[in-house]
């Protein structure tokens, strides 16, 4: 048996010598497992004062930030080759990282011990100085996955808590937030993130929109619009930018008016994008359902320019939307050629007051055309229907003989082009003789 005396917790810890134009080296510690968080947090809060010792010669030679020397080499080291039990005191760990101590149970009031001064809320406000905690998690993550929990743990309890924290802090927590997920921290879901900011308190006082304000700001330095739009959906709040916004803000000017201020103009973009494609699909709805109902032309004409008046649609788009809906309620048979026809062109001499009221003009009629020539072309049933759905528009006042010979003669459209032209040859000789003949 060997009479060498065990460690015990208060024992010094060795730690690696480092030095300028030396290699870190490490070696395993023995470090005894805390009983309580207490100890566990003092046991961490120990590794990060040593290890800032011992960098201070490299710290005021080679001019570096101590937070990227320190948790990024020295601590690094150390906290893999300890004894803590992790499994256990996780929370307790990132609340060490983020705070520089642990905080009171239940609160994120810093509770007694000593205390290291490299934590996240201790640092400078840049993603500069931020982005080596970050890298130091994910390579802590890699090693150690089952702590992706604790670290949502201790993030839902901060972000809950915005409101106990300064400006400062929680842009901090913003910047952190944003590089984690620049970074694809392992396993950290955005639904974990966001959903803890959609509290009613919050969001009156303003605190959410400016976290989530410097959030956009950090993630799109690095991101694409796209890769953002990707972690809201993951989050379930890609439509529901307005909802953190303070209920008497809750306006698409007013969200429009903050985002351009901020500077995040590809954000005020997608979000009237969003809005145009919600408010268009609710037209179309509203639209549909009347035509089912057989409703009278009248009423629908009505329904339809209170949609136009209240969204600002652009006449083109309304054309567009006019055609799909008409053409969705169609019957269509599988096979029937000949009762596909009857069917579109029934439906065209029934709702052609419809269109007539909104193609006023050669513009308009001509969009038409086109419109009616891609859904020949990429639906194989109308396809041979071309000629015969211009005709009955014809017939039904909905296209001016002028529109009709615009596009035969310089239609720009590609879509089965030649085979319509060709099929529309017979009724524009017949145009083209009327109008000799006048």
């Amino acid at each position: 048996m060997s009479s060498k005396e065990k460690p015990t917790l208060g024992q010094v810890f060795e730690h690696p010598v480092f030095c300028v134009g030396t290699r870190i080296k490490t070696r395993k510690r023995n470090i005894a497992a805390p009983l309580d968080p207490a100890a566990f947090s003092d046991a961490v809060v120990q590794i990060y004062l040593d290890n800032a010792a011992e960098s201070l010669i490299a710290f005021s030679v080679m001019h570096v930030s101590p937070i990227v020397l320190i948790e990024q080499e020295l601590i690094a080291k150390c906290i893999e080759s300890s004894d803590l039990n992790f499994s256990r005191y996780g929370d307790t760990f990132f609340e060490v990282v983020f705070r520089g101590t642990r905080t009171q149970p239940g609160t994120i009031k810093l509770d007694e011990g000593e205390r290291h001064p490299y934590s996240i809320f201790d640092c400078e406000p840049s993603r500069e100085v931020i982005l080596p905690s970050v890298i130091y998690i994910q390579k802590l993550l890699r090693r150690r996955p089952f702590l992706i929990k604790s670290l949502e743990n201790v993030m839902q309890k901060f972000l809950q808590s915005l409101e106990l924290f300064e400006q400062d802090e929680r842009k901090k927590l913003a910047i952190f937030t944003a590089l984690a997920f620049s970074q694809k921290l392992s396993g950290l879901p955005p639904e974990t993130v966001f959903q803890p900011l959609l509290k009613d308190n919050l969001i009156e006082k303003g605190l959410v929109l400016s976290f989530i304000t410097d959030f956009f700001k950090e993630y799109l330095v690095d991101n694409s619009l796209d890769d953002l739009i990707a972690i809201l959906k993951r989050a379930k709040i890609e439509d529901s930018l307005i909802d953190f916004f303070p209920s008497a803000k809750r306006k698409p000017e007013a969200l429009s008016e903050h985002f351009t201020k901020e500077g995040l103009l590809l954000l005020v973009e997608y979000n009237e994008k969003k809005l145009f494609e919600v408010k268009l699909k609710e037209m179309k709805t509203a639209i549909t359902n009347q035509i089912s109902e057989a409703a009278d032309v009248a009423e629908v004409i009505e329904t339809v320019k209170q949609h136009v008046k209240d969204a600002k649609f652009p006449d083109i788009e309304v054309v567009r939307i006019l055609w799909d809906v008409l053409m969705d309620a169609v019957q269509w048979s599988g096979k029937n050629q000949q009762q596909n026809a009857n069917s579109a062109l029934r439906q065209v001499k029934t709702w052609a007051a419809l269109l007539n009221a909104f193609c006023t003009t050669g513009k308009l009629e001509l969009e038409l055309v086109y419109k009616v020539q891609v859904q020949c072309y990429e639906d194989a049933k109308l396809m041979k229907l071309f000629p015969e759905i211009i005709r009955s528009l014809y017939d039904q006042d909905v296209l001016a003989e002028d529109t009709i010979l615009h596009w035969f003669r310089k239609g720009t459209n590609p879509k089965g082009r030649q085979t319509f032209v060709k099929s529309l040859e017979p009724f524009v000789k017949w145009l083209e003789e009327a109008e000799e003949e006048e």
